[in-house]
């Protein structure tokens, strides 16, 4: 339990047990069977999906700063693991205390086991289990870019990686396009290369090409760089193979690169998939397999683990970095370590001296002592020499300076999902950050008799045969991962509750809505403003944006949607106040962490009723999913005249992004005047201006457009074309970058208090055409004894006429005796006249300083 102590709220919602979008659906798109030498033999993979809230990738330049030792925030996690389509699922097989082993009959036809084995006829017992994902001949290729040749002869163990990764991001809340040319590396653990064995054995013909993707599809190496080339990442690219520990090496590299500068984010996984039936039966004749199927760890009847296959990715980024851009963060890497048993007893038995010294070391990288430890995360596997050994050394450590009635709490993920060899130790840690994440440590399956090999009445440490609550501490709780490697490599990684952000800048966090830290992309000019920390009003609307490649998809994704909103009707969710973070963070996510494709559609909706009836009237094929691609955005900038007291309060108290901006801007007036701007934009009580009187009016217009600017930026939008009319000049010149927020808003305060002291005029609209109207200011002025009248603005349909009052009022009458339609415009002031020349020596002196 995190302590209550002084830690800033961290004003998230846990995503892995409320609607939160962390757990809303994913993009949808078709599913397609990939032919390959595995079909008729055994299936392959399945579709492309996605998830979660927004954040800019930090891309570019070469960096050679140093974050040594620093924390590594654990900020996105995807999985495809036995029983477990997605990480909801896998946490509610362990909670539930499900087994995810099944068995087949090999060499029957049917299933996995008897595709697996074709007909042969196999003698071990052990062949006859296996924990397996379903749907592995699945795998959405066009969604990737991918060609049908090229799909065919991609390894399964790619595929899941291409699909699990792009989940993992949108979990983390990054839109995958959003990290082209990022500095984002990518580590896999992977081991097995049974497709390529069944490619090379494969009798089938082939071409040219399918040679080339023969090899690039089956190659271990590629599964890395297949993610990065796919996303367009400049980041290192590693395989790791270290047998069983492959996963938690990889994540210990990537967490080394992070540290050392050399990556900005990482995405850390493990994979395997079983597809060639001699490989499990040299496992089995090597007496690795257990005949009953199942890991026993820790218990006296262990004879050995399960195989089992599947995938998972964790994205991580330098805390420090996942604070300030308001990441959801399920867990934090606090130490990690890597070694290799050396000249033991044997290459696969496990070395008591390297296991110790493994702990010992993650311990000492992460600068907790070894009682402090709260849960251990086992690597476990079931075997009658490997449990002893690993529970040994373990203790070893951990018991250091451990109270006797404060255990050691154990378990071992592979009792549920079987043993995933390469991808084991990604599962190890994802189950890690759960139990951490939600303070519950699972059921540890199968463990019945104590293994008698263990003095456990000295043991301090407890194996969690029922499911128990994690001690709650005065500090964040912390759990170790082991991973051990048949070829002798040993990984331990510690990681740590997470209790919310401290120090300095923790209270700079934005939010995107009610009780939700966001990081948010802004303009180059108002980049630098802290984004405010408090509460923010619900939004009465918000917008749902919904897409895919196709129009099916779009539907399919309305409907995922609509059926979890449908699964927790007891949830906050169903109603209320408690429902507005959900479907504010819901909404937001899906506009800024997702990526956006050419079918389009969406839903404007106030509460969860109304989103369900747009949902519904979109999935009935209520809506036109014509596909369509991004035009020019251009903004306009309003002059005066369209101002009202209150305008902009809503935004200021629903929209931290637009907060930030307007108290930059009031901040910069009262330096300037000395008194409040957004008193008198608002109509607050005490208010010393007019927002009628120009001196208000136009650094009210210029502070507005600007925080509607950085609004639109936030969530993505930027126009390429700005243009201004009179005092929105101002805001237009500053959204294109010409000058800063600060010298606009000073240049907006001194140009409205000059043009407040102008002689007094009058402007009116003249609906006639640009010919009748200059002709008639021309007959006008001849005989005019003042400095006359001028055309303010040429508008196409009417145009605008300014100078002084009598002025005004006498073509006014002329025109109208016309018959020509005129409407007196709501300022005291001719602005666009001849009347302005007395002030524009004042306004060349407002400029000056002013930096472009």
């Amino acid at each position: 339990m995190c302590p209550p102590a002084d830690a800033p709220d961290r004003r998230t919602v846990d995503a892995t047990v409320a609607p939160t979008s962390a757990r809303r659906p994913r993009t949808a798109v078709p599913r397609d069977r990939v032919d390959g030498p595995l079909t008729n033999r055994a299936p392959l993979c399945d579709t492309g999906r996605a998830r979660r809230l927004a954040v800019t990738a930090r891309a570019g330049g070469v960096r050679v700063d140093s974050h040594t030792g620093e924390p590594i925030a654990i900020v996105g996690m995807a999985c495809r693991f036995p029983g477990a389509g997605d990480l909801d699922a896998f946490w509610r097989l362990l909670e539930e205390g499900r087994n995810a082993v099944s068995e087949g009959d090999p060499g029957s036809g049917v299933g996995r086991m008897g595709l697996l084995f074709g007909d042969h006829d196999v003698q071990p017992e052990a062949c006859r289990f296996g924990a397996f994902v379903d749907d592995i001949d699945r795998f959405d290729a066009p969604f990737f870019r991918i060609s049908p040749v090229e799909a065919e002869l991609l390894d399964p163990q790619q595929r899941m990686m291409l699909e699990t990764s792009w989940l993992a991001l949108e979990d983390a809340g990054i839109d995958p396009a959003a990290l082209t040319e990022s500095r984002t590396g990518v580590y896999t653990g992977i081991s097995n290369d049974e497709y390529r064995m069944l490619v090379v054995d494969s009798s089938r013909p082939t071409a040219a090409a399918g040679s080339l993707y023969a090899l690039s599809g089956t190659n271990l190496n590629g599964t890395s760089g297949r993610v990065s080339f796919v996303l367009g990442l400049r980041g290192p690219a590693k395989a790791v193979d270290a047998a069983c520990a492959s996963a938690l090496v990889a994540v210990h590299d990537a967490v080394a690169d992070l540290q050392s500068g050399k990556a900005d984010l990482a995405l850390a996984a493990g994979v395997q998939a079983i597809l060639n039936g001699r490989i499990y039966e040299l496992r089995a004749e090597a007496m690795m397999l257990s005949p009953d199927g199942q890991c026993k760890a820790f218990d006296a009847s262990a004879n050995g683990y399960v195989r089992g296959e599947g995938c998972g990715v964790v994205v991580l980024k330098r805390l420090s970095e996942a604070e300030a851009d308001g990441d959801r963060i399920w867990a934090v890497i606090r130490g990690a370590a890597v070694n290799h048993g050396g000249a033991s007893v044997g290459l696969t038995v496990p070395h008591t001296p390297a296991l110790i010294e493994v702990i010992e070391t993650a311990l000492s990288d992460a600068g907790v002592s070894p009682a402090d430890i709260d849960y251990l995360e086992a690597h476990g596997t079931g075997t009658a020499v490997g449990d002893p050994i690993e529970i040994d050394a373990a203790a070893d450590v951990l018991s250091r300076g451990r109270d006797g009635d404060r255990p050691l709490l154990v378990g071992s993920v592979k009792t549920n999902i079987g043993h995933l060899e390469s991808a084991a130790g990604i599962a190890g840690l994802m189950k890690a950050a759960l139990v951490l994440k939600r303070g519950i440590i699972p059921r540890h399956l199968h463990f019945h008799d104590p293994n008698p090999s263990l003095d456990w009445d000295s043991l301090p440490l407890q194996v969690t045969s029922e499911m128990v609550d994690l001690p709650p501490r005065d500090r964040p709780r912390l759990a170790g991962v082991n991973s051990f490697g048949i070829s002798g490599t040993n990984a331990h990684v510690v990681v740590e509750e997470y209790c919310g952000p401290s120090g300095p800048g923790a209270a700079e966090l934005g939010s995107a809505a009610p009780e939700l830290a966001v990081g948010v992309s802004l303009p180059e000019g108002v980049a630098h403003l802290p984004l405010p920390d408090g509460r923010f009003g619900p939004r009465p609307t918000r917008f749902l944006p919904l897409s895919g490649r196709s129009e099916g998809a779009v539907r399919e994704l309305a409907g995922r949607y609509l059926a979890w909103l449908g699964e927790r009707p007891g949830e906050p969710l169903a109603g209320g106040a408690a429902s507005e973070p959900v479907l504010s963070d819901m909404a937001w996510t899906a506009g800024v962490g997702r990526s956006h494709f050419d079918y389009r559609s969406g839903a404007v909706f106030s509460d969860v009723d109304s989103l369900r009836a747009r949902l519904t009237e979109l999935i009935e094929g209520g809506a036109d999913l014509t596909p369509g691609h991004p035009g020019t955005v251009a903004f306009v900038y309003t002059g005066q005249g369209s101002q009202w007291v209150g305008m902009g309060r809503a935004l200021y108290e629903t929209e931290p992004v637009a907060r930030a901006v307007l108290d930059r801007c009031e901040a910069v007036f009262r330096e300037v005047r000395g008194a409040s701007l957004l008193d008198v934009m608002f109509g607050r009580d005490g208010a010393t201006g007019d927002l009628g009187d120009t001196a208000w009016e136009q650094p009210a217009l210029y502070a507005l457009e600007c925080a509607v600017t950085a609004l639109w930026a936030s969530v993505g939008v930027r126009p390429e074309v700005v243009v201004g009319h009179s005092v929105g000049e101002i805001a237009a010149a500053q959204a294109a970058d010409v000058f800063s927020l600060d010298d606009g808003m000073r240049f907006a305060a001194a140009r409205g208090a000059l043009l407040s002291g102008m002689e007094a005029g009058g402007m009116a609209a003249v609906f006639a055409t640009p010919e009748q109207v200059a002709a008639a200011v021309e007959a006008h002025n001849a005989t005019s004894t003042s400095v006359g009248l001028s055309i303010a603005a040429d508008n196409g349909a009417h145009q605008v006429v300014s100078g002084p009052v009598a002025d005004i009022e006498t073509i006014s009458e002329r025109l109208g005796s016309e018959g020509i339609r005129v409407r007196r415009l709501n300022t005291a002031k001719a602005f666009h006249s001849a009347l302005v020349d007395p002030v524009l020596d004042g306004l060349d002196a407002a400029l000056e300083g002013v930096e472009t």
